[in-house]
């Protein structure tokens, strides 16, 4: 009986990790120096995890992808709108005093030309008369005037004028003939002065007055 020989083998030998002649064996996949897997071709590469971790914490650090307000800055404008209003609510504060002291100012230096009006209306007729023109008392009376002038007090009503119900007080309605062209009610006699302060009248201007022909 003849015994087969066995099948010729490769010099290296045949082992397990060596294919059997014929077969040839290719590994496609690759390796990163640093021993990761590369992907394959055309497919999104994996970041290691660090890469990964440190990415994520670089856009959470990111303002503008944040968008988180400044604690201080949000302090800071609250702080400067407060400020803002009261100095506003001063300033509004402020104008009122001063108008307050103003109008106080004004009844006072009213209150004090009321009570002198028989005495100014005496001055007035007495210089109406020539009574003033020298002495002593006409020394007085314009110095008593232009203290009153100081405090802005003025004295006011002429013939001629155009009637005025706001600051003339028509005591008698006259037949007059008046200067030609004159369309208007006008005073033609003033009987007493009116005065006044700025834009308060403390005594209506009393008068006579024509109409146009």
């Amino acid at each position: 009986m003849t015994t087969p020989s066995p099948a010729p083998q490769d010099e290296a030998g045949a082992g397990p990790d060596k294919p059997a002649p014929g077969f040839t064996f290719a590994d496609k996949r690759k390796i990163s120096p640093d021993g990761s897997p590369v992907p394959p071709a055309g497919g999104a590469a994996t970041p290691p995890a660090g890469e990964a971790a440190a990415a994520e914490t670089g856009s959470a650090g990111d303002p503008a992808a944040a968008q988180s307000p400044d604690p201080h800055e949000l302090l800071a404008a609250e702080r400067l709108a407060d400020l803002q209003r009261l100095q506003a609510e001063y300033a509004n504060y402020r104008k009122r005093v001063d108008r307050d002291r103003a109008v106080s100012r004004e009844l006072a230096v009213a209150s004090v030309i009321e009570s002198l009006l028989p005495v100014l209306d005496d001055i007035h007729l007495a210089r109406q008369h020539g009574d003033l023109e020298a002495g002593p008392l006409a020394s007085i009376a314009e110095k008593l005037e232009t203290t009153l002038a100081k405090y802005g007090v003025e004295r006011f009503g002429e013939p001629g004028a155009a009637f005025d119900p706001a600051v003339h007080d028509a005591l008698m309605h006259v037949e007059e003939e008046l200067a030609e062209g004159t369309e208007v009610t006008t005073v033609v006699g003033v009987l007493q002065p009116g005065y006044r302060i700025g834009d308060r009248v403390v005594r209506p201007a009393r008068v006579s007055v024509a109409d146009p022909a």
